[in-house]
C-alpha cells in the first residue's frame, strides 16, 4: 500500500471497525427475538440481512465485492460448498448472495462462545461447530451436519484448508471433513468456489486495514457427488477451485 493510501487507510479503517462492530451488536438482540419468536425462517432472515450489512460495509474500504454465479444448481438437493479461504471476511458474502440455498458453515468450536450475532448463529443456525483437539467430537458434529443438510435440502460450506490463507497461496486441502459430509449427504452436489483478493484486507495486519481493492468469487459448476469415486471427486474439486486462484 503506497503512502497516500495508507494514510487514508487509518480513518477508513476507524469507520470500518465502528460500523462492523456495531452491526453484530444490533443484529444479536435480533436474532435472539428471531430465533425465539419466529423460529427458523424468521432467524434465518435477520441472518441473511447481518449478512447483508457486513458484505456491503466492505464499501466503507473501498472494496468491491464482485460475485460470479453463472451455473444452475439442481433444485431439491443439499449442496457441499467448497471454497478456499483467505480472510473471515470471506463468509458474509457466501453467506449473502447463496442466501436461497441456506448455507451453513463448518467452524471451530472457538467461535461458537463470546462473539456477538455470530457466534449465536453458529450455535442455533445450524451450522456445525468442530473440535479439532477433539477428533471424536469433530467426527460426530460432521456426520450429525451431513445428515442435517441431507434431511433439509440446505448448504454445507467448508474450507478445506482448514485455516485461512495469509498470501493468497492456497494450502494443501484436507479431504476428512467432505468425505464424511459426502457420505452423509448422499444425494449432494458438490459446488467449487473460489475466492480471490480478499487476504490483501488484513495484507498489513488489522490496522490499518487495506483499502481499494476488488474481490472476486466465483462459483464453478456443481458435480453430484456420487458421479465420481470420492478420491477423483475430491482430486476434481481442488483443481478446479486452485487453478482459478489469481496470485497477483
Amino acid at each position: 500500500m503506497n503512502f497516500v493510501k495508507k494514510i487514508i487507510a487509518y480513518p477508513l479503517s476507524i469507520l470500518y471497525y465502528i460500523f462492523f462492530f456495531l452491526v453484530l451488536f444490533i443484529f444479536h438482540p435480533l436474532q435472539w427475538l428471531a430465533f425465539n419468536l419466529g423460529g427458523y425462517k424468521a432467524h434465518k432472515k435477520v441472518v441473511d440481512y447481518l449478512n447483508f450489512c457486513l458484505t456491503k460495509g466492505l464499501y466503507i474500504l473501498g472494496i468491491r465485492i464482485e460475485f460470479i454465479n453463472k451455473q444452475t444448481f439442481p433444485k431439491g438437493v443439499p449442496f457441499i460448498i467448497v471454497s478456499n479461504h483467505q480472510n473471515l471476511n470471506d463468509i458474509p458474502p457466501i453467506f449473502w448472495y447463496l442466501r436461497k440455498h441456506h448455507p451453513k458453515f463448518v467452524s471451530k468450536i472457538e467461535l461458537g462462545k463470546g462473539i456477538p450475532s455470530i457466534s449465536y448463529n453458529l450455535r442455533h443456525g445450524g451450522s456445525a461447530l468442530i473440535n479439532r483437539k477433539n477428533p471424536k467430537q469433530a467426527l460426530t458434529a460432521l456426520a450429525n451436519f451431513g445428515k442435517y443438510i441431507e434431511k433439509h435440502n440446505r448448504s454445507a460450506v467448508i474450507f478445506p484448508e482448514g485455516t485461512r490463507s495469509k498470501n493468497g497461496v492456497p494450502k494443501r486441502f484436507s479431504e476428512n471433513g467432505l468425505k464424511i459430509l459426502v457420505k452423509k449427504a448422499p444425494s449432494s452436489y458438490i459446488v467449487p468456489l473460489t475466492i480471490n483478493n480478499s487476504w490483501k484486507i488484513l495484507e498489513n495486519g488489522y490496522w490499518p486495514l487495506t483499502i481499494g481493492l476488488k474481490i472476486i468469487f466465483e462459483v464453478h459448476k456443481p458435480i453430484k457427488s456420487d458421479s465420481l469415486p470420492f478420491d477423483e471427486l475430491f482430486l476434481k474439486t481442488e483443481k478446479v477451485i486452485k487453478d482459478a486462484i489469481h496470485n497477483s
